[in-house]
């Protein structure tokens, strides 16, 4: 099973995921096509607000990080790990429970970040907005390292993230039956 979606004028057809009995996702992933990224990427940037610094989350989300930032000519871009790492001095942590991550997740930054972020307004950014926790636990860490949430962007928005106004995005997702009709 599929589903079709045009993402601001550029079509992809999505295999449909079971991650429940009745709960079917469309399986939205930008790693290797670059055509999408590079396309997504420019709609995003015409919609953003005023920031100073992009962020995002491993793992998905960092090619679209890193097309933003070059797209915009940003000269950094900061990436919230999935845990700490040998190079980082010291951390900030926010655990969170993703739809598509089984168990809970924490994402990090390290304190060499914090203060490049302080005072700085941070565009946070994901490929897919679904339960909210992704971005909610990225406010966090960037409230948390002093920065300024200057808006919230992602490529889709999955069920009834679709409703929420504080998020700007490109294309709603539903969420889908087994029978791979969309859920109301």
């Amino acid at each position: 099973m599929t589903y079709e979606i045009d993402i601001a004028g550029l079509k992809r057809e999505l295999a449909l995921c079971r991650v429940s009995d009745d709960l079917y996702i469309g399986a939205f992933v930008i790693f290797g096509d670059v055509e999408l990224t590079v396309h997504c990427a420019a709609e995003l940037l015409r919609r953003a607000p005023d920031y100073d610094y992009l962020i995002a989350p491993e793992a998905k989300a960092i090619p679209l990080l890193y097309e933003m930032a070059r797209q915009s000519g940003a000269e950094k871009y900061f990436l919230a790990r999935k845990k700490a790492k040998a190079y980082m001095s010291s951390v900030f942590s926010v655990d969170v429970q993703s739809i598509t991550t089984e168990g809970v997740q924490t994402l990090v930054i390290d304190s060499e970040d914090a203060r490049e972020i302080a005072g700085k307004r941070m565009l946070i950014l994901d490929d897919v907005i679904s339960t909210g926790e992704s971005m909610r636990a990225m406010e966090e860490l960037v409230t948390r390292a002093g920065g300024i949430v200057a808006g919230r962007m992602a490529i889709l928005a999955e069920g009834d993230a679709a409703k929420r106004d504080d998020i700007i995005t490109l294309a709603p997702l539903p969420l889908f039956h087994a029978d791979g009709s969309p859920k109301d």
